[in-house]
């Protein structure tokens, strides 16, 4: 779906928030390569979504990661939790459509221009 709205041109895929972590824990203390933006989900075994987060907001970085959770959850605790990060941007129930990536892509662009 990726491919077929033209949203980024490489990404990575990680299976937990631990192997996620693990890998970009040197990419962001390097400055190589760091991700414009995370799609997160929050149910993911070993390290879900909230731990990752508990943890990635402890790196340092230079630049402002945006991250989307995309979740099949419509609880408003987890609603209201995610609205505890200020790394979170939006909270978005899956599924997620190929119209609502190219509404991520024109959100970024607008801010990107606003800088």
């Amino acid at each position: 779906m990726m491919e077929l709205s033209d949203f980024c041109n490489s990404f990575m895929i990680f299976k937990n928030g631990q192997e996620a972590i693990n890998n970009l824990k040197p990419i962001m203390n390097t400055g190589e390569q760091v991700p414009d933006m995370i799609l997160l989900d929050i149910n993911m075994p070993i390290m879900d979504g909230w731990e990752f987060l508990d943890e990635f907001v402890k790196i340092e970085s230079h630049k402002l990661v945006t991250i989307y959770i995309v979740s099949s959850s419509i609880d408003p605790v987890d609603l209201d939790r995610a609205k505890r990060y200020k790394s979170v941007s939006n909270y978005i129930i899956k599924p997620i459509s190929i119209d609502t990536l190219k509404e991520i892509l024109s959100t970024r662009e607008e801010k990107d221009s606003a800088l």
